[in-house]
């Protein structure tokens, strides 16, 4: 599974790439594979340096405050890899608060 995460066009330059906010980071995107053209100001769908697809302002911003809300729960709790686990199980990594 991937997420896609909304990021607005800051910047489109003469070879189809754009610089793009993407929770406060900004980077450079290829423009390429966006099935419809993309205007500054405008928010993208981002996976591996490529937009793949437009969002609505709207949608976009309720996203990017659910990820927010994740990255703070994530922050607020720490985790450790269990290395008994990691040695005994073929199952995926398991992961426990620290103590």
């Amino acid at each position: 599974m991937c997420l896609a995460i909304p990021s607005k066009v800051l910047e489109i330059d003469e070879n189809n790439n754009a610089k793009v906010d993407t929770l406060g980071v900004v980077r450079e995107v290829s423009l390429d594979l966006m099935p419809e053209s993309v205007e500054v100001g405008e928010y993208v769908l981002i996976h591996v340096g490529y937009a793949m697809g437009k969002i609505d302002e709207k949608s976009a911003l309720e996203s990017i405050e659910v990820y927010k809300q994740l990255a703070e729960g994530a922050m607020a709790e720490e985790y450790e890899i269990d290395p008994n686990e990691l040695a005994t199980s073929d199952e995926p990594l398991l992961y426990k608060p620290k103590d």
